[in-house]
């Protein structure tokens, strides 16, 4: 659930049309346009460009405040209802939501299904979930998954998001089936490395799209296979339990989502114990760098399966050195809220910084809360401000031999990076 947005969303179909595989992970941004300044709207969260981005970042923002109990803008709740489509369908972002949709829009299953788990989670927008609920069913691929780009081939991580969706709505994954007869989980597991997998390590993860007809790990589209195998969304509330991870039990019933879950599980465990964090390749880079973002996506998985601590490590090392990347993001601090949320750990004093009033103050003010970011005392006793600078996510398309992490064109993820 990763936001990777750039002007490559715009190749995004024909690239998925020829089944390449995601390019390596990038954590840098994208110049601004030479020719305009972004136009910002009033109601949305975040001053970057949102042309490819705009709806995601917005959902995850409003989860985020809705899951702390922070009552959102009225303005923004409805910026993003007025985002959707007369067919319940969502575009990344449409500059004039005045304008009907038609068969020019490039639709986004990603931003309709972040839309779902906010639009549910804050009530009152029962119509506009349905209508999106039954879009994302009237795009479904015959395999039973999903693509980025509606029409494309199914690769794991839309098909994950969607799936997230569809459980948080209420809808039954296993009972939402293509007009072939395949359901929504048989879209998912195939990608799923399975018990004869090489190297043993990579076994229980899941690929984003087969390469040359082999699966690659890719620890985005596990974490959010772990949410979809579980019926979880992205707001996962605290345990009081814990139980060790542990890796895919074989031999492994290809046909039980929850089993597949716990494997992707175990897989992220094992992933997250060298370092305290994820890595990922940076396209021209020699040695892979931390991956930030895929990191928080892990540590919220790990916690929806009940794996509390094989998260803390990885929990401590966001705590000291996850702010300075979210800052400024609605996605990037969204996401980090939730995964202090998920392992009981304080949004409002993580890291050194009050998760919850940088995200605040990123938007329209929320109803009757300070939207001022605050000092808070780090680990160390002294105080530290809030504020910062913006950070983005981008996306690129191309091979990527050998790579076991990369971009997603999903957008994950968008999850939870700008």
């Amino acid at each position: 659930m990763i936001v990777r947005r750039s002007a490559a969303a715009l190749a995004a179909s024909a690239v998925l049309c020829v089944g390449a595989a995601p390019a390596a992970l990038a954590d840098t941004a994208p110049p601004a346009s030479p020719s305009a300044p972004p136009v910002i709207p009033s109601g949305l969260y975040g001053k970057t460009d949102p042309t490819y981005d705009g709806v995601w970042r917005q959902s995850f923002a409003l989860l985020a405040q809705h899951t702390v109990g922070v009552e959102p803008a009225r303005q923004a709740v409805d910026w993003l209802v007025g985002q959707s489509c007369a067919n319940g369908g969502y575009a990344s972002f449409r500059a004039d939501p005045a304008a009907a949709c038609d068969d020019k829009t490039m639709y986004d299953t990603n931003a309709a299904a972040a839309s779902v788990q906010a639009l549910k989670a804050l009530g009152g927008q029962d119509a506009t979930v349905r209508k999106t609920v039954d879009w994302l069913k009237s795009v479904q691929n015959e395999d039973g998954g999903w693509a980025y780009v509606p029409g494309s081939p199914s690769e794991a991580n839309s098909t994950a998001l969607v799936i997230s969706a569809l459980a948080v709505a209420g809808e039954k994954p296993a009972e939402v089936k293509s007009k072939a007869g395949k359901s929504a989980y048989d879209g998912l597991l195939p990608f799923q490395l399975g018990c004869t997998a090489e190297p043993a390590a990579d076994r229980g993860s899941f690929a984003y799209q087969p390469v040359d007809g082999k699966l690659l790990a890719n620890a985005d589209a596990t974490a959010a296979a772990t949410l979809a195998g579980l019926g979880r969304g992205a707001a996962v509330p605290p345990s009081a339990s814990d139980t060790p991870a542990a890796p895919l039990a074989c031999p492994a019933n290809a046909a039980d989502p929850a089993a597949a879950a716990q494997g992707a599980a175990g897989y992220l465990a094992e992933a997250l114990k060298k370092d305290g964090h994820l890595t990922a390749v940076t396209p021209g880079a020699d040695q892979p760098a931390a991956d930030t973002g895929n990191t928080v996506d892990a540590v919220i998985a790990l916690a929806a399966a009940g794996h509390k601590q094989a998260a803390a490590g990885a929990l401590e090392w966001l705590k000291a050195n996850a702010v300075p990347w979210a800052k400024g993001s609605p996605a990037g601090l969204g996401t980090l809220i939730l995964a202090a949320h998920a392992t009981g750990a304080n949004p409002r004093s993580f890291g050194g910084a009050d998760l919850v009033a940088e995200l605040n103050a990123t938007g329209p003010a929320p109803q009757g809360a300070d939207t001022s970011a605050t000092e808070v005392e780090n680990e160390k006793g002294k105080k530290t401000g809030s504020g910062g600078q913006n950070v983005w996510w981008i996306i690129g398309a191309g091979a990527a031999a050998g790579v076991g992490i990369g971009i997603l064109l999903s957008g994950r993820k968008k999850k939870n990076q700008l």
